[in-house]
């Protein structure tokens, strides 16, 4: 004899079947975390080792091994602007063990600068929080004839197609940085992209190229030293790191923010428990005095925030670099 089941009584019967698999998967989401980790962690980092992020991540990586207990190793996975390292750890298991240090680049830059991705920067990631943001500031020859950014571009224009940029490589804050400043200023420079922000500088140091916008801690150890001139940061507010430079809204182009930040994504799927317990505990390093004065004499402030936090602001970034690529014309086949 077959039982039909009312309408009703079979909505209530699959609400509560769904129910108790949720919780079920929630309480197991929970074991994890609190078991988590029980072996040791790969933090990616998708650039090569010595840069500000590398520093930082790794500086990070032993804060948590010593509150863990586990290892939280370091792998530089560079190439691509990012892309190799990041699409890595978008195709790992989500489960903890496989995190990744994202930037700017892999995730709001990139998707519109290059032609083809391996991995979608919205869908295949959850991410954790932001750790710093780190200002560029342009800067120009200790011998260049101009003095602020007013002079500059007049001297620009006064100089089409004469002046060079260099940047740490395509698609970099310091790229669209110099992208934006030719839309906004209608000036004509050309572009030479470098393998890091170390040949860069040397670049504009040794006069190859007349400006830079530089990471803010490795332009002001060379203007401290009397070898290069800063003009103006790119950030919408005044860096608290050097509060007497001008932004460059300031200095006359109103809008212009641009900065470079990085922080941590974990693959998509990853069990939410295991996303919060990497965010208060990498949020607790973070405010620590030690390590805020460590990332803020590289030239980073700390900006910890929550997972929807950082979301929501790399939905931001995605949309303004889109509208800053197409409006530059820089692509990346």
């Amino acid at each position: 004899m077959r039982i039909l089941l009312h309408p009703v009584s079979l909505y209530f019967r699959l609400a509560f079947l769904m129910a108790a698999a949720g919780a079920a998967a929630l309480s197991w989401s929970v074991a994890q975390a609190q078991n988590y980790p029980s072996k040791p962690v790969k933090m990616v980092v998708p650039f090569p080792p010595g840069g500000s992020l590398d520093i930082a991540g790794r500086l990070i990586a032993q804060k948590l091994t010593d509150a863990w207990g586990q290892s939280v190793v370091v792998e530089n996975k560079p190439g691509a602007g990012g892309n190799i390292g990041a699409d890595f750890v978008a195709k790992s298991p989500p489960d903890g063990y496989t995190i990744l240090l994202g930037a700017l680049s892999t995730h709001a830059v990139n998707p519109s600068l290059y032609a083809k991705m391996p991995y979608d920067a919205a869908k295949d990631f959850a991410p954790i929080t932001l750790i710093a943001v780190t200002p560029n500031v342009l800067v120009v020859n200790a011998a260049s004839p101009v003095n602020n950014v007013k002079e500059f571009i007049a001297y620009a224009k006064a100089n089409p197609g004469k002046l060079a940029f260099g940047s740490g490589s395509n698609g970099s804050a310091g790229h669209l940085a110099g992208e934006l400043f030719k839309v906004e200023t209608g000036t004509d420079a050309v572009h030479v992209p470098f393998k890091g922000g170390a040949p860069a500088t040397q670049a504009l140091l040794a006069g190859d190229t007349q400006f830079m916008f530089d990471n803010l801690a490795n332009a002001m150890a060379q203007v401290k030293a009397g070898k290069l001139k800063a003009l103006a940061v790119t950030t919408a507010e005044r860096s608290k790191l050097v509060p007497e430079l001008p932004t460059m809204a300031e200095a006359g182009l109103p809008g212009f923010d641009i900065s470079t930040w990085y922080g941590f994504f974990a693959p998509a799927g990853t069990p939410p428990a295991i996303i919060a317990k990497w965010n208060a505990d990498v949020a607790r390093i973070l405010n620590a005095p030690d390590v805020r004065a460590k990332l803020m004499a590289d030239g980073a402030e700390p900006a910890p925030n929550t997972p929807e936090q950082f979301a929501q602001m790399i939905a931001r970034e995605l949309a303004k670099y889109a509208r800053i690529v197409k409006a530059s014309g820089a692509k990346v086949d």
